[in-house]
């Protein structure tokens, strides 16, 4: 297995991956999360993909089939009223397709994740997780990540 910044190629394998994810939201919450849509059109995958500030990572094989990603963007808020300029890695998305899950390529990206953050002089990683996603609440539990802030809602 190889991690590397994704590429234009990764364009499908990214693609079955996001839907993936979609289903598990869609799953989990239908009242917000609608199934079968693409969250990005190919242009707007092709400008994230081409993105610095928005760097995906993907994990693939020999074949160079995708078996994961992690979509990551850098935050800082410079010259907030309330906030420090820290510089902050958020992982957006990550995803290991459902047939590899097991064999650790979660783990893999998300340390690349974190040495790139390090590279980068990032202060810290965060993400957000779905209550409704058990399975991607208990992995980054084990990553050791813990609670920053806690979204709340009342259905109406």
């Amino acid at each position: 297995m190889n991690i590397r910044r994704a590429s234009i190629s990764d364009m499908s394998g990214i693609n079955k991956l996001l839907n993936q994810v979609l289903m598990v939201h869609h799953n989990g919450r239908p009242d917000l999360f609608k199934a079968n849509v693409k969250k990005y059109t190919d242009e707007e995958l092709t400008d994230i993909i081409k993105d610095d500030s928005k760097p995906i990572f993907v994990a693939v094989d020999e074949n160079e089939e995708v078996l994961g990603y992690a979509f990551c963007v850098f935050q800082q808020h410079i010259n907030n009223n309330i906030l420090t300029d820290i510089k902050t890695l958020y992982i957006d998305d990550l995803c290991v397709d459902e047939e590899k899950r097991g064999m650790h390529i979660g783990k893999s990206l998300y340390d690349y994740v974190v040495e790139f953050a390090k590279n980068e002089n990032c202060y810290n990683i965060t993400l957000n997780v779905w209550s409704c996603n058990e399975s991607a609440m208990k992995f980054y539990e084990s990553c050791g990540l813990i609670p920053q802030k806690v979204g709340m809602e009342k259905i109406l």
